[in-house]
């Protein structure tokens, strides 16, 4: 596939660049003037996954966070929130709902079910003491729909 846009970003892993993130992936897509469904959709997936590099990759410990955005041509959406933090030991059992590392914390658990809930594919991969990376995609379907009623 061929890309039509990308862009990378770098923020230091704090919970005030969390909403932060929110507006830079809405401000990427919005060119391609997605429904508001789809953009709270995407909006609150990479917020969860920018929250969970925060709070459970990094624990409060100082880090970066990486978002990497890619449009493709067929108007596909990936996104990449990447971070160098703690990794995850059991990504299947930290995929279960109501799982939560953080038992002391008002964390609900429900992370990644509501990346998955609202986006069209959503791939984890992590290595202890190095890090994960959550791949975020989705397709733009509004774009499909604008191009259907010019023609």
């Amino acid at each position: 596939m061929r890309i039509k846009n990308e862009m990378r970003l770098d923020f230091p892993a704090a919970g005030k660049n969390e909403s932060f993130a929110r507006l830079v992936i809405s401000a990427f897509i919005l060119p391609l003037n997605p429904t508001l469904e789809e953009m709270s959709d995407v909006k609150t997936a990479v917020s969860e996954a920018v929250t969970n590099a925060i709070v459970h990759g990094y624990g409060g410990e100082e880090g970066t966070v990486r978002i990497h955005a890619t449009l493709y041509e067929d108007d596909t959406l990936r996104v990449d929130v990447i971070d160098a933090g703690r990794g995850i030991a059991n990504i299947e059992l930290a995929r279960t709902p109501f799982f939560t590392t953080c038992e002391n914390d008002e964390r609900s658990g429900m992370g990644f079910t509501v990346m998955e809930s609202f986006m069209d594919d959503v791939r984890v991969t992590s290595k202890v003491g190095r890090g994960t990376t959550v791949r975020l995609e989705k397709r733009l379907r509004a774009c499909e729909e604008q191009d259907a009623r010019r023609a």
